[in-house]
């Protein structure tokens, strides 16, 4: 399987997002991901970093 876990990093912590991503859009700033269930989230965020291998994203929130 192919589904990443996504991690916001605030004040300088990791905390889980949303599990069993299978896809992640970014319109205008707004990231959505949806998981292998088709729950939805949207946030206003960027990409930090992205790791095929580990199946892990990390993404900070906009000011």
């Amino acid at each position: 399987m192919c589904e990443s876990s996504v991690y916001i990093v605030e004040q300088g912590e990791e905390k889980l997002l949303m599990e069993n991503v299978e896809l992640l859009e970014n319109k205008n700033g707004i990231l959505t991901m949806v998981d292998l269930f088709g729950e939805k989230k949207d946030i206003k965020a960027t990409v930090r970093s992205l790791s095929l291998v580990d199946h892990r994203i990390l993404v900070e929130p906009e000011s």
